[in-house]
């Protein structure tokens, strides 16, 4: 869709109506909860990432789908994801849900997410909901993301939490802390924070550290009843299984992680014999290809309700086991999206859903006064360093999909830059908000894409065989067809080289083509000088990747990228993860 385009159909919707009048006129009043349905209302956010304020966030143009993935939510993207779910027809949730044109749907649509917005949506979702009849979970990734969130810990963000009423919340990014302050902060915490999947070691049993349980070893709560006006409805927590592999284990060496399926299983089973709940919910940080390969093989789950893969779905997916029939979603990142699970829950089970995904428009929602407040407080001490501005954006900056970004671009360039490096690897994270053309890039901007508690930046020599290898490595983690051994993450991004790729091909033999810029193959026997950040293993020695970008940033005083280094796709033609895709594609 192009830009004259969008602008046209702008106007005529609405000039002509186009939104449907009930959503118009809901929008118009700042009330965007569904009416309530049954008897129980389930709200969940995930993967806010720190974004206390409101933000711009671009959804992706390529995220493949491969093996049993392929063609399927969330795997739908752009013109192919409204082909599947026409219900998506209004301008503000083709914006939400898709890029397209995200310029200037942006301009006219305004930011999304902010917490005082989101604080004022849930009270109106509860307050529809009734007294005692909703709970509010958040499915983690929340202490990390921004500046303030990694100055004071976290604990902006706990108390953010605290305020904006969450009941029950699992993790992934709060375990790059150390494991002392995540428990500090789990303490501060007025909800439950649950994971059962997270165990001591049996060395660190023995050695006597702070469990949940010393029978079991769960070093957090397995799972919570909340009652709900009679209702009781379990809520078990399933923490990023490979939080030790993707980032630093230095964090949190006595604890350990993973799956564990089989341990699920016996939980649920346990829960419904002993606790008799009308509902078993899964707070998950899997991902959402993970999710639905769990769904399909433990039963006894009414719903999950995932995040880690960032992915605003906007229907949940209806998935079969032995065992009858679980709902599996998954509610977006950056506070863009509140979603709402409505239960009708008689006599035990549940005899009916209703479920809403809402994008949170800013313009639309008043901010709530105290949570803007205490927005304004936490972030006055540290407002001269956010505020810096350190150039501006001509083109569109943003991070989220599967190879490359123009803020990615924009990292990998000041890496090979700054450190003077042959080649720049920067990890394929999905958080990080976008920069709109015209917009100042302060260093708040910049720590939304770089900011977390192993920073430091390299330079090294590596071979050709050595590069390959670890692209290689990381498509497996992204494109292996078994969701079990997918762990998180788009894939690196690189500086000063191409490739080309087949998603659907071998592991270990799905990379090609390494080149550099000038167009010459990259020997496997040559050594080259490269830089990159946020090793997981031991610390690296050099400076904070934000000193760097901010460097890069500041000398040149304006930004464009005119074209985006995306590698070559091969056997990928038709896949509905793709769309207008800069690169080639075979």
């Amino acid at each position: 869709m192009e830009r004259r385009e969008f602008v046209n159909l702008l106007g005529k919707a609405w000039v002509a109506g186009m939104l449907p009048l009930g959503q118009s006129m809901a929008m118009a009043a700042g009330k965007l909860q569904p009416p309530m349905y049954g008897n129980t209302r389930i709200l969940h956010f995930t993967d806010c990432h720190a974004q206390l304020l409101p933000i711009h966030f671009r959804e992706p143009n390529v995220n493949i789908g491969v093996g049993a993935a392929n063609g399927r939510l969330p795997h739908l993207v752009g013109r192919n994801l409204l082909k599947k779910l026409p219900q998506i027809s209004s301008l503000q949730d083709i914006h939400a849900y898709t890029y397209l044109d995200f310029t200037a749907a942006a301009e006219k649509f305004g930011k999304v997410g902010g917490f005082a917005h989101l604080k004022t949506l849930i009270d109106q979702c509860r307050a529809e909901a009734g007294d005692g009849r909703s709970i509010l979970l958040d499915g983690g990734d929340t202490w990390q993301g921004s500046g303030t969130a990694l100055w004071t810990r976290g604990k902006d963000m706990v108390e953010a939490c605290n305020m904006l009423g969450v009941d029950v919340m699992t993790g992934h990014w709060e375990f790059t802390y150390q494991d002392s302050e995540i428990l500090e902060n789990a303490r501060l915490f007025k909800g439950d924070f649950v994971a059962q999947n997270i165990k001591a070691t049996e060395d660190a049993l023995f050695e006597g550290i702070e469990v949940h349980d010393e029978d079991s070893g769960h070093v957090f709560k397995p799972y919570v009843i909340k009652e709900m006006q009679g209702k009781r409805v379990a809520v078990i927590g399933q923490a990023f299984p490979y939080t030790p592999v993707a980032n630093p284990r230095r964090f949190i060496p006595d604890w350990t992680f993973g799956i564990q399926e089989e341990d699920l299983q016996e939980l649920v089973t346990t829960i419904r014999a002993n606790e008799k709940p009308d509902a078993v919910l899964l707070l998950s940080h899997n991902g959402m290809d993970v999710d639905l390969k769990l769904a399909s093989r433990v039963s006894g789950i009414d719903a999950i309700l995932g995040g880690h893969t960032h992915d605003g779905v906007p229907v949940p997916v209806v998935v079969e086991n032995p065992g009858g029939k679980t709902l599996v979603t998954n509610a977006g990142s950056n506070g863009k999206y509140l979603a709402v699970l409505d239960l009708k829950l008689v006599n035990g089970k549940v005899d009916g859903f209703n479920y809403t995904l809402i994008p949170v428009f800013s313009k639309l929602i008043p901010a709530d006064a105290e949570m803007a407040a205490y927005i304004s407080k936490v972030r006055q001490p540290y407002l001269g360093k956010l505020n810096e501005e350190l150039a501006t954006a001509e083109s569109l900056m943003y991070r989220r999909g599967n190879f490359n970004g123009t803020f990615d671009q924009v990292i990998t360039d000041s890496l090979t830059t700054v450190l003077d490096a042959q080649f720049a690897f920067s990890p394929g994270f999905r958080w990080g908000t976008s920069v709109l053309p015209g917009e100042t890039i302060t260093m708040d901007r910049v720590l939304d894409q770089t900011c977390m508690t192993y920073p430091e930046t390299y330079v090294r020599e590596m071979s050709g065989e050595q590069i390959k290898l670890i692209l290689e490595d990381v498509c497996d983690n992204l494109f292996n067809p078994d969701p079990y051994r997918q762990q998180g993450g788009d894939m690196v991004r690189v500086g000063g080289m191409t490739y080309a790729v087949e998603p659907n091909g071998e592991s270990q033999n799905r990379i090609s083509e390494i080149r550099d810029l000038q167009g010459q193959l990259i020997d496997a026997n040559k050594d080259y000088k490269v830089a990159g950040w946020a090793t997981v293993g031991s610390k690296s020695p050099g400076a904070p990747v934000w000193d760097v970008v901010a460097s890069y940033l500041r000398d040149r005083k304006t930004i464009k990228i005119d074209k985006l280094i995306e590698p070559k796709l091969k056997g990928v033609a038709g896949n509905l993860g793709i769309a207008d895709y800069m690169g080639e594609v075979t």
